[in-house]
């Protein structure tokens, strides 16, 4: 195994020919999770809580032409996938015509967005024709009540009709769920229906601890797998690709479902991402404190070959990981999901 610290990249060529992101652990990375704010229209009870949210002052979170320097930067590295999240990216204003500045990188093969659906309806046409990889859809419930019990809002409806119409217009869409103690085997089965109808995937998510003081300290929900099996005739659909999610086909649905245990960390082995929080913080563990500060680099005037060779050395010394990095860097403090970017 590599000493912690040591490099194991060639130097950053000065071409857009590409070198690979390798870390320590011999993990090739190629998936950068963008969160461009903290801000979001919801107020879902696994992630925040209702009132007194302390959002980041808006001249702390990255710049968009910040971010698309970043991103640019990123490529050359090897990343090729990038994955806009929030917070909820569409509460942030001019969301479109940034999203389509970085679909225009070169290298960039693939973009994708995350977002809870309720002010993204209006931009599919955008999306679609600008060439969007796919959308992810946050979405816990299909009954209104509990809808609102969860989230807070009564927004239903906006997220459906958001749901809708990526399938009207063929964008790829991934429906993410999060199960928690409370949720039925009733709202599960729901869920999945939309997987039996419809040519999408729904992704089970196990309950993470990370709300942001809201109380939910113990993440996990038990044997998700075991539960899931309970319901459905499962077949696992192998993948020679890194992949957060165990993916399943199910006689009869034209889509398919799957499992993200991102509190039982399975799938810390492949790991491929890194993640940028909105105050430009690069994370490459979401168990992490975070272990470079590239917003003051940007804003130091520091160049791009010195910012990717502090990316690579952080890479160098990445953790083996989560349940180690979440041993080391644990503390008192329950950031939200939306301040870390998912």
């Amino acid at each position: 195994m590599t000493p912690a610290g040591k490099s194991l990249q060639p130097d950053i060529p000065h071409t857009r020919k590409t070198v690979s992101l390798i870390d320590n652990h011999h993990r090739t990375i190629t998936y950068l999770r963008l969160a461009i704010t903290d801000r979001c229209n919801l107020r879902c009870r696994y992630c925040m809580p209702e009132h007194g949210v302390q959002f980041v002052p808006y001249r702390e979170i990255l710049r968009y032409e910040e971010m698309v320097r970043l991103v640019r930067i990123f490529t050359g590295l090897g990343i090729d996938k990038v994955r806009i999240t929030g917070g909820e990216p569409f509460a942030r204003r001019d969301c479109i015509p940034f999203l389509q500045k970085i679909r225009e990188i070169e290298g960039v093969r693939s973009l994708y967005v995350t977002t809870n659906g309720v002010a993204a309806a209006p931009h599919l046409d955008r999306l679609k024709e600008m060439g969007i990889s796919g959308i992810n859809l946050s979405l816990d419930t299909l009954d209104q009540k509990h809808f609102w019990q969860l989230t807070r809002k009564d927004q239903l409806d906006r997220v459906l009709t958001t749901l809708h119409g990526c399938l009207e217009r063929e964008i790829p869409l991934k429906i993410n769920t999060v199960v928690l103690e409370e949720t039925t085997d009733e709202n599960i089965l729901k869920i999945a229906g939309l997987a039996e109808k419809y040519p999408l995937t729904v992704r089970f998510i196990e309950k993470m601890p990370f709300s942001g003081g809201n109380g939910f300290k113990n993440g996990g929900t038990g044997q998700l797998k075991q539960r899931l099996t309970d319901l459905f005739s499962l077949k696992e659909v192998k993948s020679d690709q890194p992949t957060t999610a165990r993916i399943f086909e199910l006689p009869g649905f034209l889509g398919k479902i799957g499992i993200i245990e991102g509190h039982s960390r399975k799938f810390c082995a492949t790991c491929n991402k890194l993640r940028v929080t909105p105050l430009g913080v690069m994370k490459t563990c979401l168990y992490d404190n975070g272990v470079l500060d590239i917003k003051a680099m940007l804003r130091s005037g520091a160049v791009d070959d010195t910012i990717g060779r502090a990316i690579i050395d952080s890479i160098g010394k990445r953790y083996e990981n989560g349940l180690k990095a979440e041993e080391l860097c644990s503390s008192g403090d329950e950031p939200s999901m939306a301040s870390i970017g998912g």
